[in-house]
């Protein structure tokens, strides 16, 4: 397990709205595990916290279960071993109809085989998951000590200052997306790689995706590439009945995902 990084605490929001200003570039990703990818800049940002509304979309047509997005999300965030901010999961339907789902090691590693075994698979298809940082987020009603919180720009993060690891949040999540670091002893969860989206950098596991299958973007500018997909494609949300408002939007999202 690599050394642990702190996340963005809210009087950390200033300095690092002039860090974005001045270009100041944190935390790159070892190249090698990224496929010799260059950080891919996605221009310049406005100090203004409020400009932004943060988002993001899968493309679940693209994906191909390469796993690229969960290692790298792994380095850069010094996630600790069977832990996930992000993961994949393969759904297969087999010639009975019955579904199976299957995420080993989250999908790092790719998938190798078949879960339905003997049963024919009649449909497949992968499905990228991470933290939807909803707008009426559980998490943040749960926690006792408001160490759970929403960004000015629309993204729901932890003060690992705060955070007493109750774990609240763990089981009120409808997700699955957090968990308690056995590092830290604190929540931890995605954070769109705040460090890096305000440098003016696209996240971990977008930039190391080879298929485009994920966009994260600004829902306050129209011409945004996030923006541009949901006017113009037919999208989908996880647990609309759970009335969380998220802000992870799926393109070709199956019903038989749970």
């Amino acid at each position: 397990m690599g050394e642990t990084r702190s996340l963005v605490t809210r009087g950390q929001f200033v300095r690092m709205a002039l860090y974005s200003a001045a270009g100041i570039c944190v935390g790159s990703i070892v190249a090698g595990a990224r496929g010799n990818l260059a950080d891919e800049p996605i221009g310049a940002l406005s100090h203004d916290l409020k400009a932004f509304d943060w988002a993001f979309v899968v493309d679940t047509t693209r994906c191909i279960g390469c796993g690229s997005c969960v290692r790298a999300c792994g380095i850069e965030n010094h996630v600790p071993d069977q832990y996930f901010r992000t993961w994949i999961e393969q759904y297969e339907i087999d010639e009975d109809e019955r579904i199976h789902v299957d995420s080993p090691e989250g999908g790092r590693h790719s998938f190798q085989q078949n879960r339905a075994q003997d049963k024919q698979v009649v449909k497949g298809f992968f499905v990228p998951k991470l933290c939807n940082h909803c707008r009426n987020s559980a998490c943040t009603q749960v926690c006792p000590v408001g160490a759970s919180y929403h960004s000015p720009d629309g993204v729901v993060l932890v003060d690992r200052k705060h955070c007493i690891g109750c774990g609240y949040c763990v089981q009120a999540c409808p997700y699955g997306c957090r968990y308690i670091s056995p590092v830290l002893g604190t929540a931890d969860k995605c954070t769109l790689c705040y460090h890096r989206i305000h440098s003016g950098l696209l996240t971990a596991c977008v930039q190391a995706c080879p298929r485009k299958a994920r966009i994260c973007g600004n829902l306050l500018e129209p011409h945004n590439p996030v923006s541009e997909v949901l006017h113009s494609r037919r999208y989908s949300i996880l647990k609309p009945e759970m009335a969380t408002n998220p802000k992870c939007y799926y393109i070709g999202l199956d019903l038989e995902v749970i």
